[in-house]
């Protein structure tokens, strides 16, 4: 397994970097060949599924994940906090991402995530970390930075 923290600050309102962090299709607009399919109608909430489908033809695996946490912010000077666990028989582990106030009304992103893959021998964590890290870091800053929220 490989544990990894990003963090991001960034002038966007808690309450707006929230909404873009759990509206889950847009994930797949910044991760290279994904799509997001939320299983569960909404709003999103505990027990909120959905599955993250990444690669091209044989190479594409599901990343199903269920939503265990769920505690958006009441106001815009609350911290809020979203744990999801990784359901798949390829893909485990866990990831949450906390927003909290920053500023003079901008945010503090974190996004810690534990990602195992299975069959993936130990001596390839190194490469899984920075890859991840490199991906992830990439999907942050992209749905923190696109123009208008939804």
């Amino acid at each position: 397994m490989v544990l990894f923290l990003l963090e991001r600050l960034t002038p966007l309102p808690v309450d707006q970097a929230w909404h873009r962090l759990t509206h889950w299709e847009r994930h797949g607009d910044v991760v290279p060949l994904t799509r997001v399919t939320v299983l569960t109608p909404p709003p999103t909430r505990e027990g909120t599924a959905f599955v993250a489908r990444s690669g091209v033809g044989p190479l594409a695996f599901d990343d199903p994940m269920e939503v265990v946490t769920w505690r958006p912010p009441a106001r815009d000077t609350a911290t809020a906090l979203c744990r999801m666990e990784k359901r798949g028989r390829f893909v485990t582990g866990w990831a949450e991402f906390e927003v909290r106030p920053y500023g003079d009304g901008g945010s503090r992103v974190l996004w810690r995530e534990d990602i195992a893959v299975r069959l993936l021998p130990r001596a390839f964590d190194r490469p899984l970390e920075r890859t991840a890290r490199w991906m992830f870091g990439r999907a942050l800053d992209g749905l923190l930075r696109q123009g208008r929220t939804p």
